[in-house]
């Protein structure tokens, strides 16, 4: 293992008003290893300035581009870039920073459109920068505990994943308000092709296959928006056909009324079957056919001991699975490891893109199966 150092970090996006920014500052510092020394926090040059001074960080740029050149030449010039703007800025940020060798913390989904997620693809295979792109759940320690299960073969031959995601907080127009967060993303021309879909449909879609270790080859897709007016959907209903014949079911909906963030997911083996939910993620559920189910506990669990900081009974949540990304993403770039490991990487970022145009494409024809 090399020297433990800080990774000097700038970030794009995230100034005043803006949550996910504050979600991705926290998650670098909370294991120290990451200094943020610069940013471009808006498309205001005034409000870009006044959210670095409140924040602390000693560079402020106006413009994204120059903060790239600038910072690529500097002897104490960023080594990472973490993007968290609205997704049409995804593409050409990363790609000024991958152009500049730096490295790359992009927030999903990975770009607007499929083109822009195979350009960033090609580009981070031409010039070696690494690229992670902050699929959060997949940080929980017992997500990871469930994803261990089943490369072990405790759940046998899989044959059925199933995964939500709803929420309410779209339940009305809010985007008429003047909300920021409502207002891109329910915009095609910020958010891209899928609303709900694209922005907690493609976490739901990661999390199925990264713990099940299923592929979706192909997927049928009903998109409706239930909210008058609204251009993108607000509720996606998918059949999934994985490989090997595994068969499954996706929901995201933005307008389900009394759901705050109830992402849940459940695999099905001919040997067992796991269940694991977002809002009581210290628990996962197993069930062993013809045994009574248990619940495996944070601390108390094979697995879930490297990604945790604190005892079981003490909980840990969103921000320190956020946390084990950045953790993990900064260990690779100090050269700990060779390889990305749990880590989401860019050619996954992409692979949810094709998952949102497959299933537009799918709904547009009302319900053909579309292959991915």
């Amino acid at each position: 293992m090399t020297e433990f150092r800080r990774i000097r970090l700038g970030m794009v996006g995230g100034g005043k008003g803006a949550f996910i920014g504050e979600v991705h500052r926290i998650a670098a510092r909370l294991d120290d290893c990451y200094e943020l020394v610069a940013g471009c926090l808006s498309a205001s040059p005034e409000k870009a300035r006044e959210s670095a001074r409140e924040l602390g960080i000693p560079r402020s740029y106006d413009d994204y581009s120059r903060m790239a050149r600038e910072e690529a030449a500097r002897d104490d010039g960023i080594e990472a870039v973490a993007i968290v703007t609205p997704n049409h800025l995804h593409h050409p940020v990363a790609r000024a920073f991958l152009d500049a060798g730096i490295h790359v913390i992009c927030d999903k989904p990975l770009t607007a459109t499929l083109a822009e997620a195979e350009d960033l693809e090609q580009a981070v295979a031409a010039g070696g920068n690494r690229f992670m792109v902050t699929y959060n759940y997949s940080g929980y320690p017992m997500a990871r505990q469930a994803r261990e299960l089943v490369a072990k073969g405790a759940l046998g031959n899989i044959r059925v994943v199933q995964v939500e995601y709803p929420q309410d907080w779209l339940a009305t127009d809010l985007e008429a308000s003047g909300h920021k967060q409502a207002s891109w993303r329910t915009d095609p021309a910020q958010a891209g092709a899928g609303g709900s879909l694209g922005d907690i449909g493609t976490h739901a879609f990661h999390l199925a296959e990264w713990v099940s270790g299923c592929r979706v080859e192909s997927l049928l897709a009903q998109l409706d928006s239930f909210v008058a007016g609204r251009e993108l959907d607000d509720n996606a209903h998918l059949l999934l056909r994985f490989g090997g014949g595994v068969r499954g079911q996706l929901w995201s909906s933005q307008i389900a009324t009394g759901q705050v963030n109830g992402l849940r997911l459940r695999v099905y083996g001919d040997k067992a079957g796991l269940e694991w939910f977002q809002q009581q993620p210290e628990q996962l559920r197993f069930a062993v056919l013809g045994e009574a189910p248990r619940t495996m506990t944070r601390g108390a669990s094979g697995g879930a001991e490297r990604d945790s900081r604190i005892p079981g009974g003490h909980p840990e949540g969103f921000l320190e699975a956020f946390a084990n990304l950045y953790r993990d993403f900064a260990a690779l770039l100090r050269g700990d490891n060779d390889d990305y490991g749990l880590l989401p990487t860019v050619a996954e970022g992409a692979r949810g893109v094709r998952f949102v145009e497959a299933a537009v494409a799918s709904s547009k024809a009302n319900g053909q199966w579309r292959e991915l």
